[in-house]
């Protein structure tokens, strides 16, 4: 019971991260629910009519290929936060790995992964994801868009943590368990890692953030699983069908909309969060 009201009095006194969450899980919600109102297949071509403005029978309307968009919102909005988590994970997985290496080890290994990352986040991120994503383009589904993605979400997360590990390993608690005899593994399982959660709590959401916009970039100019009804090939097919042009604004809408709302979401989370992890934003609040 205490913890839960300690919850709720975090939540109470930030608002931001209290909304961010409350759309979420309506956004979660719509994920789970519809599948149950929803039949899940009409997200197929030729399922229904083609074409068809939204109505009280088909609320988002139908597309040329004959695909109900509610369904496909149903069954595509979720791969594309697939997407995202799987990208996100591996990121800050990977990042948080090597900034502790970095920061904390030091010496010549921190001089190979400073120069590493410094060199690497010169390099147009998005070229390369077109890149690859183009030379696997017959291979790509979900799971592989993510990997694709992942591949260059560890490096601004490599970079914030080492600098974080830097002034942590500089504080008073980390110098008296060194001159306890504590070992290097137990020093950053208990006594950096804990302090550092609040932290990588906001890398972990914009890092999911970069990623789905990375993948919504990359499917609607046609670099992604193109039998998978995501937000990005939605937008896709979309585009191609010119959908803008022949007034069909239910095709496109849908994509917009979910998109607006998922990256105001997690940026209420991000910004909670974040007043989490910064004693001087607590402060202001």
């Amino acid at each position: 019971m205490k913890r839960l009201s300690d919850i709720y009095y975090h939540l109470r006194h930030n608002l931001r991260l209290a909304a961010g969450l409350v759309m979420f899980i309506l956004l979660f919600l719509f994920i789970l629910v519809g599948p149950l109102l929803v039949d899940v297949k009409k997200s197929q071509p030729l399922s229904t009519m083609p074409s068809q403005a939204p109505s009280a029978t088909n609320p988002l309307g139908s597309d040329d290929q004959g695909r109900d968009l509610l369904a496909v919102a149903i069954v595509g909005i979720p791969m594309t936060l697939r997407v995202g988590l799987i990208a996100g994970t591996v990121g800050v997985g990977v990042g948080t790995l090597l900034g502790f290496i970095s920061g904390y080890i030091g010496g010549a290994i921190d001089t190979v992964i400073r120069g590493t990352v410094d060199t690497l986040l010169t390099v147009p991120g998005l070229v390369v994801l077109i890149s690859i994503a183009s030379i696997i383009r017959e291979a790509l589904s979900v799971e592989i868009m993510a990997l694709v993605v992942a591949s260059l979400a560890w490096m601004w997360p490599t970079r914030t943590i080492r600098s974080q590990v830097l002034t942590m390993r500089e504080q008073s608690y980390v110098q008296m368990a060194k001159l306890n005899g504590v070992g290097t593994m137990e020093i950053i399982w208990r006594e950096l890692l804990p302090n550092l959660l609040p932290y990588l709590a906001v890398s972990f959401v914009g890092s999911v953030s970069a990623a789905i916009l990375a993948s919504i970039g990359l499917e609607a100019i046609g670099l992604g699983p193109q039998n998978e009804p995501t937000v990005g090939m939605t937008i896709y097919w979309s585009i191609q069908f010119n959908s803008l042009l022949r007034g069909m604004w239910w095709w496109w809408g849908f994509p917009i909309f979910f998109i607006v709302f998922l990256f105001v979401s997690l940026f209420l989370i991000s910004a909670g969060l974040d007043q989490v992890a910064n004693p001087r934003l607590r402060r202001v609040a």
